[in-house]
């Protein structure tokens, strides 16, 4: 398995160059951190010549692992980017509780089921990195049959896994609740189309992959959420509720947290380079949006706490209900998909992506859902917001958890 990780990772690396120079480049180089996002597409330039790889590779002499920050770049930002977080979520409960009517203002506009805010929130911070992605050649990664390999186990682990996990977690913790149990197996049952990609950029996982398995999990959750909701809840659950998932919902969801943010990625990808050079695109523009996933990020989680901190601390018991079957589920699929991909011999960048992947959870499809089918102030709306209040800490958390793991262990590609 060793030998599929391997070809699996020089396959992704191939996006960061055209055919010609990847026959001429040799192995070190085609996983130089170089190639990594701070750098990538650069290596796509007809202009760079050997020589310019070269000095590249020089100036790179002391290796930068892996395992380093996507946002590196970013200073300050990204050192004490858990500190910032953990600001933001205080000062938005703080703000939710203290500055009155603060929630319901900012729950006044909707957009698909999601505040507005909280909607502009998560477009500025998947746009930049989207824009990363080498879409131009990503299509070489389908060449080789460990991609799909890698592929299929996500699927099974993100749509097999995962749910019926969170489905006997809900059981198993809220069996007298059936509001807050529905609303966490509707959670369970959305996968990430959006924090993944910050997560996974943070443990120094690779952003190509994590876009492919986005668009992958993007178009089985329009296929399979609603009939998977109405067979966990209404079949298995024996819910005397009626559930009517529409496929409406979850489609317009999908289409506008992930069809927005990318359909402008590529837009401004292709155009930019076009009109002005790779070489800039790479250096300038990259470097100028980089920070926007990050302010995105902290603004989400700002006015997700500041738009529920009410809730929260007057229905604090609910509120620890829901938020222990959670943690549990996050580090159970989490440590799950890192061991097995482990001893697959994957490889840190892969498994880190696959790890997050299978552990994220596409809060705003959840609420959005939860909301459209009991109403807004239901026990399965209030569960399915608890989700992105638990899941941000616990997954910032497991970030640097994964990175002294591979530090403590050499765990490298």
């Amino acid at each position: 398995m060793g030998c599929i990780s391997d070809r699996i990772h020089r396959s992704l690396a191939a996006v960061s160059t055209d055919a010609t120079q990847m026959n001429n480049a040799c192995p070190d180089e085609a996983h130089s951190p170089e190639r990594l996002p701070n750098a990538q597409g650069i290596a796509d330039s007809e202009d760079l010549r050997a020589g310019d790889l070269e000095k590249q590779t020089r100036s790179g002499a002391k290796e930068v692992s892996p395992k380093v920050s996507a946002f590196k770049s970013l200073g300050l930002l990204d050192r004490f980017l858990a500190l910032w977080i953990f600001l933001a979520m205080l000062i938005g409960i703080l703000l939710g509780n203290f500055v009155p009517n603060t929630g319901p203002a900012l729950q006044k506009g909707k957009f698909v089921g999601v505040s507005i805010p909280i909607a502009v929130g998560l477009l500025v911070m998947m746009y930049p990195i989207l824009c990363k992605v080498k879409y131009e050649t990503l299509h070489h990664a389908f060449r080789h049959r460990g991609i799909w390999i890698q592929i299929l186990f996500s699927v099974f682990v993100n749509w097999i896994i995962a749910p019926f996990l969170m489905l006997a977690l809900s059981w198993a913790f809220l069996p007298d609740k059936s509001g807050l149990r529905q609303g966490l197996i509707l959670v369970g049952l959305a996968r990430c189309i959006a924090m993944v990609l910050i997560w996974t950029g943070l443990a120094g996982g690779d952003n190509e992959y994590c876009a492919i398995l986005v668009a992958i999990n993007s178009v089985l959750q329009m296929i399979l959420y609603a009939p998977l909701a109405i067979l966990f809840i209404k079949v298995i659950g024996k819910s005397g509720t009626a559930v009517n998932i529409s496929y409406s919902t979850v489609a317009t969801s999908v289409a506008v947290f992930l069809g927005i943010p990318l359909g402008a990625a590529i837009l401004t990808r292709f155009g930019i380079r076009h009109a002005t050079s790779p070489r800039w695109y790479e250096e300038v523009f990259l470097k100028w949006t980089a920070p926007w996933s990050l302010i995105g990020l902290l603004f989400t989680i700002l006015v997700l706490f500041a738009s529920q901190g009410h809730q929260v601390v007057h229905q604090i018991v609910s509120v620890v209900r829901v938020a222990a079957p959670l943690i549990v589920y996050f580090g159970v699929v989490f440590f799950f998909t890192l061991l097995v991909t482990f001893k697959l011999g994957f490889g840190y960048r892969l498994s880190t992506t696959q790890s997050f992947t299978a552990a994220s959870n596409n809060f705003e499809l959840a609420i959005a859902v939860a909301v459209a089918t009991f109403g807004a102030n239901s026990d399965q709306a209030l569960a399915s917001t608890v989700g992105p209040l638990i899941e941000v800490p616990v997954l910032l958390s497991l970030v640097y958890v994964v990175k002294w793991i591979a530090e403590k262990r050499d765990w490298k590609d």
